[in-house]
């Protein structure tokens, strides 16, 4: 902590809203403070004042020696909005004039061995409370309501270091909570950290205690770390301390060994690159990091070198699996495992498009057409110029062929010309796997040649029905 003869840090300029007398987090501060307690600020919205990183979104934490039923007590008239769902956890929740505030109340956390929920205990110090956190960077605040920073790890001269540490011994902070592994992950891709050798170790020992962990958990913070501008560095983390196996083996599967004969690129190295060029959204990220899983399972060495036959099809499954195993929504499930499915498709139509051939992509991309596009061309990593601006003519030329296409028929709704009603009545049918059928192959005409009048269709759909030997009742 500052003590009275240590120089004064300047108060970051991006803390001076908050700290202002009629916020209300001074206000709050002013409330505990009147009522025996200590108040301070802590967690990102120090880190990122000191970084200087704007802070997202108006949540603040706060913590205090305060217990919950008294911390319930001074917010209880004051606040707009009061929660207590946290409350057996030490954490009273509200809201004041938009500001959203958590307040706990100092601990000391303990995950044990065998459970996946921590056991709190109370403390009465800030210093015990900032112990338990996860990184020093992590681990500072600043009192309330009169300014004074508190830092008994030097969080900001680890910051100033690029370097991510531990308060205490990082076996103890892992021990607490396994998650944290996969948060310094996070950490090390988000501010170009390096973590401290210790605490790689502890991580390489201790991985295999992300057992007790949710899969939602890992779910969400394999999420914030895929949604940061650039992953490479935390996916590089998880991979080489093994952390990755323990929700995604598929990763360090795709190192795949070189062929003494047939060389080719490192498959996890290929993915990450990927992954580091698309755009920050959550399907197309996933995509990136699962495009190539099914490479492994597919790899042969043969006469022409290493290939990878339908890779994209084993993929899918395996894309599908892994995410429903991490308990992802289905429909972004479904989307990503679609994504992987396709990546290649446009591979196939290296002599050109056909009007046939954008119709079937089109119609198989569906409403993931734009993302299908991007994670295609940022599959490209060749160093290879020549290659690589052959690729992006290819796409180029696809979406210049499905924009002419677009301004001559209603391309992204392309369905049968006929109902399933009007099938049924025309063939003088009951529903059953006929009318199915008969849609099939209306719609195949209909990708093949284009836009079919009505009459037209009935004339092709009577010449298929009677080639099955059912004559049309209509």
């Amino acid at each position: 902590m500052v003590g009275e003869n240590d120089p004064v840090t300047p108060i970051p300029p991006r803390l001076r809203p908050l700290l202002d007398a009629a916020s209300p987090v001074q206000q709050l501060a002013g409330r505990l403070v009147a009522g025996g307690h200590r108040c301070y600020l802590v967690g990102g919205s120090v880190r990122d004042a000191l970084l200087d990183v704007p802070q997202e979104g108006n949540d603040v934490d706060v913590a205090t020696d305060a217990r919950p039923d008294a911390v319930e007590r001074v917010v209880r008239g004051w606040a707009d909005h009061v929660w207590l769902q946290g409350q057996r956890f030490g954490t009273v929740g509200c809201e004041k004039d938009g500001i959203r505030i958590e307040i706990t109340t100092f601990r000391a956390e303990v995950y044990r061995p065998e459970s996946r929920k921590p056991e709190v205990a109370f403390a009465d110090d800030i210093e015990t409370d900032l112990s338990r956190r996860d990184f020093t960077i992590n681990a500072m605040a600043l009192r309330l309501p009169d300014p004074e920073l508190v830092d008994p790890f030097d969080g900001a001269g680890d910051l100033a270091a690029k370097r991510l540490r531990s308060p205490l011994e990082p076996e103890v902070s892992f021990l607490d909570d396994p998650l944290r592994m996969m948060r310094a992950a996070r950490f090390v891709a988000a501010f170009a950290l390096e973590p401290d050798p210790e605490l790689v170790a502890a991580v390489e020992e201790l991985h295999g205690r992300m057992e007790i962990v949710s899969a939602e958990r890992m779910r969400d913070e394999l999420t914030k770390l895929l949604l940061l501008p650039d992953p490479s560095a935390g996916l590089w983390f998880l991979c080489r301390t093994g952390l990755s196996d323990e929700f995604m083996p598929e990763l360090n599967a795709m190192q795949l060994e070189q062929d003494p004969i047939h060389q080719h690129k490192d498959v996890l190295a290929h993915t990450i690159a990927v992954v580091r060029k698309t755009r920050p959204e959550l399907r197309v990220r996933l995509a990136a990091l699962l495009h190539d899983i099914g490479k492994p399972k597919t790899r042969s060495v043969g006469p022409g070198g290493v290939t990878f036959h339908h890779h994209e099809v084993v993929g899918a499954r395996m894309a599908e699996e892994r995410l429903r195993a991490l308990r992802f929504p289905s429909e972004v499930v479904e989307d990503v495992a679609r994504l992987v499915y396709l990546h290649l498709r446009v591979h196939t139509y290296s002599m050109g498009w056909t009007d046939k051939a954008v119709r079937r992509y089109v119609r198989d991309a569906g409403p993931l057409l734009d993302p299908l596009n991007h994670l295609v061309r940022q599959d490209c990593t060749t160093r290879n110029k020549a290659k690589a601006r052959a690729l992006n003519r290819r796409i180029d030329e696809l979406e210049d062929r499905i924009a002419r296409l677009r301004e001559k028929e209603e391309l992204d709704r392309i369905r049968p010309p006929l109902d399933g009603r009007q099938v049924m009545a025309f063939l003088g049918v009951e529903p059953g796997p006929v009318v199915g059928e008969a849609l099939d192959y209306l719609l195949e005409l209909r990708l093949d040649e284009g836009p079919i009048d009505e009459d037209a269709a009935y004339e092709r759909l009577a010449a298929w029905a009677r080639e099955r030997g059912i004559e049309p009742g209509r």
